[in-house]
């Protein structure tokens, strides 16, 4: 689980160890026409500060769970992009995946990447996952 904290007060992102991540939450969520933020492989790390493996390392687990679109926003296509809620680890549910190194298809996108096989610990696996997900909050 990567840890962003949002300093009390502050618009900006930062990371566990107070490193900007983003000024706003437009920045927050930029793609690569929008890139102006720091998720990275090195600044995304669990909750013990540890780095995650990312795309070429064995095994590859940079999928994070978002359940969002590159803005950041739920999906209004009234399909399931969150394994019903984060409540299912179904083989029929779905979810939408970020990249936290921003690696991998040509796509970069740290929260709208591709969808998950299915919602079972393996089928996150299968995808390129661990069933980590990013976890922000406000100190």
């Amino acid at each position: 689980m990567a840890r962003l904290l949002k300093p009390a007060g502050a618009r900006q992102h930062a990371r566990r160890e107070r490193q900007l991540i983003a000024s706003n939450v437009a920045d927050l969520h930029g793609d690569a026409a929008r890139d102006r933020n720091t998720i990275r492989k090195t600044s995304s790390l669990t909750e013990k500060g540890e780095m995650i493996n990312g795309f070429g390392d064995m095994p590859n687990q940079h999928d994070m769970l978002t359940g969002s679109d590159s803005d950041g926003r739920a999906f209004t296509d009234g399909l399931d992009h969150t394994c019903n809620n984060w409540t299912s680890d179904a083989a029929t549910a779905r979810a939408m995946l970020g990249h936290h190194d921003r690696n991998g298809n040509g796509n970069v996108s740290w929260n709208s990447a591709h969808m998950s096989r299915d919602c079972t610990a393996a089928g996150l696996v299968a995808t390129g996952g661990a069933g980590k997900f990013y976890c922000f909050a406000i100190n």
